[in-house]
């Protein structure tokens, strides 16, 4: 029998020694030992910790995610985007129509470069309620 399980013959074990004696155990099986069925002969507790958890419904962390799209300005000087199944217009000006871009997502904040010379064309966060994501004015000036 292993030696975390040995109790004294003559004596009866309490349930703080059991309880002691399953804590050892336990221990000694999920961060001490190896187990060939996981890889790289892993321990239990290495692997649970490294798995990503569940979250909440209403969180966003699960959702974030990183992408690149090739894109070009349309007549009007606007690039389309679909996030979180909805199409979102970015304003980013007739001066740059027919411009290829390269728009770099992440999650929620956006920015569109020109292809040619990765001049930064808008930088913008998306307001999801919003279908058209206006280009920032310069407030009036008194």
């Amino acid at each position: 029998m292993k030696k975390w399980l040995r109790a004294q013959p003559d004596q009866p074990a309490t349930v703080a020694q059991l309880q002691a004696l399953i804590d050892r155990f336990t221990h000694a099986y999920n961060h001490q030992r190896p187990h060939r069925s996981l890889p790289h002969r892993a321990t239990p507790a290495t692997v649970y910790n490294t798995l990503p958890k569940a979250l909440p419904a209403t969180s966003r962390q699960a959702d974030t995610h990183t992408r690149v799209r090739h894109d070009r300005i349309d007549d009007s000087g606007v690039v389309t985007l679909r996030t979180g199944g909805r199409l979102h217009h970015l304003g980013i000006g007739r001066t740059h129509a027919r411009t290829h871009v390269i728009m770099l997502i992440d999650d929620l904040h956006v920015r569109v470069i020109t292809a040619t010379t990765g001049e930064l064309l808008r930088e913008l966060t998306i307001d999801p309620t919003r279908d058209y994501q206006p280009q920032r004015k310069n407030p009036p000036t008194p």
